[in-house]
């Protein structure tokens, strides 16, 4: 099915292959299968990727999407500082920041990142580095077999996915996370007090390391546990050591007296809600939890944690996807201005149609139409209420019969203004001089102000200074000026 999907742990030397569906309860696990090529006379990452493909053809495992986890021996882990706190600045400035503080050309590396922690002088990186030509290699093997990934990202950051969403705790628990498969040791440590109710993933501390067949794992934990939590920066301190041995000789016991922390061993199986039959191909419990966290990468948003993101970027059904729907909505613009063009041009036709029937209808009845041509209803009660108010400025002698104001109106106003400022002016008025258009006065005040002050009066009873002419004479300001109505 396309819903399901596909998560691969690879290494060297094998690969553990897990296909899971969206719902149900748990991982709601198709399928899973380890495969290994350490018994080959050549192995190769072409190799292993066809017997990818034969496996997940036998078990008739349908998917959509691909997601791989890199095994630790095939990339670097760095602790790196960026000036930047933005995800954006630092993608574009990751190259330069790492290249600066491994003092070595990268020209030829894969990098994926994660911020670990942000202050004011910037934030705290752990950077993974891959050999490109490694990476090309894989990529081109699995593609040849018709699997081409979204994401490859260290298996660690898988682990990390798995734990947080399928281990639980009791709330009071400060994890530290200690996962040995055959020959790989795993560290992730929560840095959020709250870790099991942060989703998907909260902020964690993340180490790897190789094993082998000699080492006395009880005695590796209580060395390096210790190392760890005194370099990691967490809420609060770890008070309980989770840990899971794929070999079964770890000494909880003994490992919780030299630490003296609690610890107890976590059931990857059981965690994950499948059934112990489902597991019969995977005999490693930790490479199938990586394996699942891979898978589980689909269901979150894009993570930066992503060798492909700079180097191979994935051109798959996604990007298929992105372009069907960039041309689909180009056409879904272009219908769209068709159907508002052809709208558009039935609007003009009716409104074509109504201006010649309009025209004709003119033409047909001017012969019947007195006085101006009435614009509507609402220019007609216009038009009559300004009738009405102007006869009734008629008969109060405040209109002539023409329509213009009379002398009597104009005069009535010039006076309310000279009485309105003439004590504060010390107005005399000289002369008047009344026509039918027009009002000439001549007069004289105390001081040109006093004369501004006249005629700023005069105007605000409605009246325009159409000509003025100002002087002084025997210590007064004399004025001679010419008042019509404003229109």
């Amino acid at each position: 099915m396309q819903g399901n999907y596909l998560g691969i742990y690879l290494s060297a030397e094998g690969a553990t292959v897990v296909c899971i569906g969206p719902g149900g309860g748990g991982l709601n696990l198709q399928g899973c299968f380890s495969i290994s090529v350490e018994q080959q006379e050549e192995a190769s990452p072409q190799n292993l990727a066809t017997l990818i493909a034969q496996g997940c053809a036998e078990r008739q495992l349908r998917f959509g999407e691909v997601a791989v986890a890199l095994d630790c021996a095939m990339y670097m882990q760095h602790s790196i500082g960026s000036e930047f706190d933005d995800v954006k600045r630092i993608t574009q400035t990751i190259r330069f920041d790492t290249e600066e503080a491994l003092a070595t050309d990268i020209s030829n590396v894969a990098i994926a990142f994660k911020i670990d922690s942000i202050d004011q002088t910037g934030s705290k990186l752990t950077v993974f580095t891959a050999e490109k030509d490694v990476l090309a290699e894989v990529l081109a093997a699995l593609q040849s077999n018709n699997i081409d990934p979204v994401t490859v990202e260290p298996d660690v950051n898988s682990l990390a996915r798995f734990i947080c969403q399928n281990v639980s705790l009791e709330d009071e628990k400060r994890p530290f996370f200690a996962m040995l498969s055959r020959k790989k040791g795993y560290f992730v440590v929560p840095k959020a007090s709250s870790w099991q109710k942060v989703s998907p993933v909260p902020p964690v501390y993340v180490r790897t390391f190789l094993l082998g067949p000699a080492h006395d794992r009880t005695q590796l934990l209580a060395r390096e546990v210790p190392v760890t939590t005194t370099l990691i920066e967490t809420d609060e301190p770890v008070n309980y050591l989770a840990v899971f041995d794929s070999s079964g000789s770890l000494d909880c016991r003994q490992l919780t007296g030299r630490l003296g922390t609690e610890s107890g061993v976590v059931d990857l199986v059981r965690s994950a809600q499948v059934a112990p039959e489902m597991m019969a191909d995977c005999p490693d419990a930790v490479d199938f939890a990586i394996a699942c966290g891979a898978a589980l990468a689909h269901f979150e948003k894009p993570q930066n944690i992503n060798f492909r993101a700079g180097f191979m970027p994935y051109q798959g059904k996604k990007v298929r996807i992105q372009k069907a729907l960039k041309f689909l909505s180009a056409a879904v613009v272009v219908l769209m201005l068709a159907a508002g063009i052809h709208g558009f041009m039935q609007l003009l036709q009716v409104n074509d149609y109504r201006d010649r029937l309009r025209n004709r209808l003119e033409t047909d009845y001017s012969a019947a139409m007195y006085g101006r041509k009435p614009g509507g209803k609402t220019s007609a009660v216009s038009d009559l209420k300004r009738a009405k108010r102007k006869v009734e400025e008629i008969n109060k002698g405040m209109l002539s019969a023409t329509g213009e104001q009379s002398v009597s109106a104009k005069l009535t106003r010039v006076l309310e203004a000279f009485n309105k400022c003439a004590a504060k002016t010390n107005l005399n008025i000289e002369s008047i001089s009344i026509t039918n258009r027009a009002i000439t006065i001549s007069g004289d005040t105390s001081n040109s102000q006093n004369t501004l002050k006249l005629f700023d009066t005069v105007r605000k009873t409605n009246m325009n200074i159409v000509q003025q002419r100002m002087s002084s004479k025997g210590g007064r300001h004399t004025f001679q000026i010419t008042v019509e109505p404003k229109k």
